[in-house]
């Protein structure tokens, strides 16, 4: 099936990738380096990215990755011509908004602090990143992911909504999903990992269902 992406998340893709590299978020035997050991309270907030606990780590990474999806299901609430895609919207945003409640509060139980915005290239950050013609890909305010803006206008102007939302957020999802698998290795708190472990296997779900659609509706 040949879904094409829409211009935005081609790049954001592998800047997750290279987000997943640098923070540690990967399984043994890659050769990735070991994560330390956790070290809960505000002492950490200052070290490097990749320097954090995993746990803390997956957490500031997946919000503002959650709070893409959140945006874009937003939008399909309003646009959507089908009724299965608001159908997947309302579910999307319900449930990763109450994911980013729970991993906020576990956070500031963990880690004594609210979830920072996160800033590629920022302070503290270890990165410095360019995106294509060399703009920078800073998270902005809140920490939005990379070209979530850009997206969001594409996905506005679409001429067909339904066929933009699917081609936009498989590839999103697949995104989390890798996030979600990798973290399982390294995490510390059970409670965590079954998390994780729910947005794989819903995630995976809404992706089968989505290429379903995509191939009763456009053929492909």
């Amino acid at each position: 099936m040949a879904i094409r992406p829409i211009p935005g998340w081609t790049w954001g893709a592998a800047i997750t990738a290279g987000l997943l590299a640098s923070s540690g978020l990967v399984p043994p035997g890659t050769g990735a380096a070991p994560a330390p050991p956790v070290g809960a309270g505000p002492g950490a907030m200052g070290m490097p990215m990749g320097m954090r606990p995993a746990d803390q780590r997956f957490i500031v990474m997946m919000i503002p990755h959650h709070d893409g999806a959140i945006a874009m299901a937003d939008l399909a609430l309003t646009r959507a011509r089908r009724p299965e895609i608001q159908a997947l919207a309302q579910r999307i945003k319900a449930s990763q908004s109450e994911e980013n409640a729970q991993m906020r509060r576990w956070y500031r139980q963990w880690y004594g602090a609210d979830v920072p915005a996160w800033t590629l290239g920022g302070p503290g950050s270890g990165m410095g990143m360019a995106g294509p013609m060399g703009m920078g890909m800073g998270m902005g305010m809140g920490g939005a992911m990379p070209g979530l803006a850009t997206s969001l206008e594409a996905l506005k102007a679409a001429p067909d909504f339904d066929r933009a939302f699917i081609e936009q957020m498989i590839p999103h999802h697949r995104m989390g999903v890798m996030m979600a698998s990798h973290a399982q290795w390294n995490s510390l708190h059970p409670e965590l990992r079954s998390l994780q472990a729910a947005m794989v296997r819903v995630q995976s779900q809404e992706i089968a269902q989505m290429e379903q659609w995509y191939r009763q509706w456009y053929g492909s």
